[in-house]
């Protein structure tokens, strides 16, 4: 009886769905408790798996493989033998199947809304915005797919022709963060399809589930087997598995967004095999407040940008540098628009703000916050858990009188807090915003004509918003400077990191 009843089981549950989930029918299609691999749906070798819970309440929505060393090896190979037919395909052929992953995230929008906040914590409007955004970037790739062109050079010599081709680099090793588990994804593997490259994509621990979902309709779209590779892995594993992406001969690149300590340590695993790098990592941004500038659209960008997925975001504000004269007011507005925003449990109509990822990252902003104020830092308003909401959540909080030896200024707080800062000039606020070692986004607002070309100039980050706090797009080229990262993704620059450039000289003619 038992046989047969897995017999009229529906397919994808006998591949690894999870039965009957609490999320709804909508989730359930794409719940999955396997890795995918080589186009199966598999298990760690070891057959040990890991929890993923709801940061809203702790709850075990599922578990996952745990998968180690060994088991990303088999996924390298899966790749890399699928790359020798992939890379020789049309770019018609590769952007009809991204067309047709983009319709199916479309029309699984709702649910991956779902699984994306039960994992993530977010806010359902913001998983919906999210998911917009992250099938953006599907969309874009499969119509810039038919748009690698090569060139044409002009020879110096009568009887040679100078041609330079693109060509797909190989297997890519993708590690993506928690904080955007749907649109970090594809925004690295549609740009790697689209150039002829296969791909292991190894997700955050604490947000497996929607990498796999995005493995599901993958699937269905028809992308071949060992295209593309889902594994999962816990905090224990997480490096091995790093490790072995970094090393192996057989991956040709590495497309990492996460913080500068751990971007580093793979810069430097991948120096034996000469990898092409794509590194999207940690912030520091600085939101300059001018005098002449429009204080209510400051503060609607600041709001955008401070306190979208509760400052879990890497181009999130982080340092308020505001010019004298009007602070007070600034203040002031500012704290009347957070006094709008609703803690509570992502699911539910009219919340604004859900939890912090993990206990690990809650206490850092504790830590933080407490640091601040021992240094003379002065609490605005919040400044500590808000335990009535759930274990894992944090008043907003406005704090002034900071200095720049807190470590809340330095280091990216990843938390809906905000630091202030007063400037008397714009010299002064450039030589505070431009101190940092890392540089990825930071924003002004000024009514200054001429003040906003001398700034966006001056500023020292890959990307500036003018007047604007939410800058991200499949349009845009994302990525910052210094020890903020290498490379763009994003605009028809996103594919550079996958392709090569191959000069061959016709000779005589």
């Amino acid at each position: 009886m038992e046989s047969m009843l897995t017999k009229l089981a529906p397919a994808a549950t006998r591949l690894g769905v999870r039965r009957m989930s609490s999320l709804g029918p909508e989730v359930d299609v794409l719940l999955k408790d396997k890795a995918y691999v080589n186009g199966a749906w598999i298990g760690a070798a070891s057959g040990k798996t890991f929890q993923v819970t709801n940061p809203m309440n702790s709850q075990v929505i599922t578990s996952v493989p745990d998968m180690n060393a060994a088991d990303v090896s088999l996924a390298v190979d899966a790749a890399n033998d699928a790359f020798q037919t992939w890379r020789g395909t049309t770019a018609k052929y590769r952007s009809d199947l991204l067309r047709k992953w983009f319709n199916l995230c479309v029309a699984n929008h709702e649910g991956l809304a779902k699984l994306l906040t039960a994992e993530q914590g977010k806010p359902l409007a913001e998983s919906r915005g999210e998911l917009v955004y992250g099938s953006s970037y599907i969309e874009w790739f499969s119509e810039e797919c038919r748009r690698i062109y090569g060139e044409v050079a002009q020879s110096p010599v009568a009887s040679k022709e100078m041609m330079f081709i693109r060509q797909p680099i190989g297997v890519v090793g993708m590690i993506t963060p928690w904080n955007f588990p749907n649109a970090m994804i594809t925004r690295k593997v549609a740009a790697a399809l689209a150039a002829g490259c296969t791909c292991v994509v190894k997700p955050a621990e604490d947000t497996p589930l929607s990498a796999l979902a995005l493995g599901v309709l993958a699937e269905e779209a028809g992308i071949p087997a060992g295209v593309v590779n889902v594994i999962t892995s816990s905090r224990q594993h997480t490096a091995e598995v790093g490790k072995v992406l970094c090393e192996s001969p057989k991956v040709a690149g590495i497309s990492f967004t996460g913080s500068t300590k751990v971007g580093k340590i793979l810069y430097r695993q991948s120096a034996n095999t000469i990898k092409r790098l794509g590194l999207e990592l940690g912030g520091n941004a600085a939101f300059i407040v001018f005098d002449s500038a429009n204080l209510d659209l400051a503060v609607q960008g600041c709001m955008a940008s401070k306190f979208r997925n509760a400052g879990q975001t890497c181009v999130s504000t982080n340092r308020v540098l505001v010019q004298e004269s009007v602070v007070e007011e600034f203040i002031g507005k500012l704290k009347a628009a957070m006094d709008n925003l609703v803690l509570g449990d992502g699911m539910k109509d009219g919340v604004s703000q859900g939890p912090i990822i993990n206990k690990s990252q809650f206490d850092k902003i504790c830590e933080m916050v407490q640091e601040a104020r021992g240094q003379g830092a002065e609490i605005v308003v919040g400044g500590e858990p808000h335990k009535s909401a759930g274990e894992l959540f944090y008043k907003p909080t406005i704090l002034t009188n900071v200095t720049e030896s807190m470590s809340l200024y330095r280091e990216e707080i990843f938390g809906p807090v905000v630091s202030i800062k007063t400037f008397k000039t714009e010299e002064e606020a450039l030589a505070l915003a431009n101190d940092s070692r890392v540089g990825l986004a930071s924003y002004f607002y000024s009514e200054n004509i001429s003040q906003c070309f001398r700034v966006a100039k001056k500023l020292e980050t890959g990307m500036v918003g003018i007047n604007e706090g939410a800058i991200s797009a499949a349009e845009a080229a994302f990525g910052g400077i210094k020890e903020s990262g290498l490379g763009r993704e994003g605009s028809s620059h996103g594919l550079d990191e996958y392709t090569n450039i191959k000069y061959m000289c016709f000779g005589n003619l």
